[in-house]
């Protein structure tokens, strides 16, 4: 039975983040990563390689490459945890206990929970894709460069998922394609989302809107995809407060699948009701177990899903977790920021960002409501960068 300082539980942003925090100290602890993946990816940059801006390798790096100097990695899965004995279980058996755990394992994407997705999702000729996935990300290029009349479908679940404003970003790169090759009325298009709006925070959603009206954007709320048939190209909804279901017809459709928080969290006592490891707001500590931390998409954090809100997040657990190996007072506060570049077509971008209480917390000198290019730079270009080489090797900004 090994035995750990910091265990943190997942190699993605927030794992890798915190890890090369943690070991950035002037007195650093003991890190030990668990995650099974040979591969990390910056997920942020899909929605325009779906949208034919890049290719999507440009994503793709060896976990192995990001693994913090001085920290151990352990290649394998976390089955169970046990926190009232400072353990847990991994896929291959071993049992690994520790002093802190941190839990970053993400989001789990359900591809199975509508019924059709699975076994069509990014297949030629189905019209079914999706830029949630890196196998399935360049089937949405392929589907908007090919279809030049007809019906398109984009959907948005009810469920939390990773960047919220995702699946809106892709109606517009496809209707902007669209309308710069002369199609825009050719196409007709259809954004159907499990949620009551176009977006949380109403500056940002009232220019959102204007730009879905500009491309012809018909809009449906409060409404999921549930089955998709495919040989008859129809899509199944059902309005989430009557429980109606309509069909809608389609020759593409970009699917934003339903997700969760990972099973083995699901069914483990650091769960919320939701599901979702269970912290406080501000500390990001569990509310039960004192030495256990997590942050990003796999925990309760009121806020989006986003790389941008890890960027805030991974300091305040660092902190915080280097006072509770010390037996200290928790020091740092975290005010649910987050960020979402809203990209608005080829070389357009709203840079949404705000706290818990959706109050806007912008960090440029002008109306971050407004479409512009530097945005669309900045996102494209810039961000990239700053992860790879900035958050990912620990260092705050």
């Amino acid at each position: 039975m090994a035995h750990h300082e910091v265990l943190i539980v997942g190699g993605g942003s927030a794992g890798i983040t915190v890890g090369a925090m943690l070991r950035n100290q002037s007195n650093p602890p003991g890190v030990t990563i668990i995650d099974p993946s040979e591969k990390h990816y910056y997920q942020p940059i899909w929605t325009l390689v779906g949208a034919g801006v890049f290719p999507k390798e440009v994503s793709e790096r060896k976990e192995a490459d990001y693994i913090p100097p001085g920290a151990e990695w352990i290649k394998d899965a976390v089955a169970t945890f046990d926190p009232d004995n400072n353990s847990l279980t991994l896929a291959s058996g071993a049992t690994h206990t520790y002093d802190v755990l941190v839990v970053t394992s993400g989001i789990q994407i359900n591809w199975d929970a509508i019924k059709g997705l699975k076994e069509s999702i990014g297949k030629p000729g189905t019209g079914v894709c999706s830029n949630y996935s890196y196998d399935t990300v360049e089937s949405t290029w392929e589907n908007i460069r090919a279809l030049k009349k007809g019906i398109a479908l984009f959907t948005h679940p009810s469920t939390p998922i990773k960047c919220g404003g995702a699946p809106i970003k892709i109606t517009y790169l496809a209707s902007d394609h669209w309308r710069r090759n002369g199609l825009g009325n050719q196409v007709k298009k259809k954004f159907i989302k499990g949620g009551p709006g176009i977006f949380a925070v109403k500056k940002y959603a009232d220019s959102l809107t204007k730009v879905a009206d500009r491309y012809g954007i018909d809009r449906v709320w409060n409404t999921d995809l549930v089955a998709l048939k495919v040989d008859e190209k129809k899509a199944v909804f059902r309005h989430l407060e009557t429980g109606e279901e309509t069909e809608e017809a389609y020759d593409m459709i970009h699917v934003t699948p339903p997700m969760s928080a990972p099973d083995f969290i699901k069914n483990s006592p650091l769960a919320a009701d939701t599901g979702w490891v269970e912290v406080d707001m501000h500390t990001t500590q569990h509310v039960r177990y004192p030495n256990v931390f997590s942050l990003g998409d796999c925990s309760n954090l009121p806020t989006s899903k986003t790389g941008a809100a890890i960027r805030k997040q991974a300091p305040t657990t660092t902190a915080n977790v280097m006072a509770y190996l010390a037996g200290s007072e928790l020091p740092k506060s975290y005010d649910g920021y987050t960020s979402c570049p809203l990209v608005t077509g080829y070389g357009s971008l709203i840079l949404a960002e705000f706290d818990y209480n959706k109050v806007p917390m912008e960090s440029f000198p002008f109306n971050q409501a407004e479409e512009r290019y530097s945005m669309y730079a900045l996102k494209a270009y810039a961000l990239p960068k700053i992860y790879w080489h900035g958050m990912l090797r620990g260092r705050e900004f």
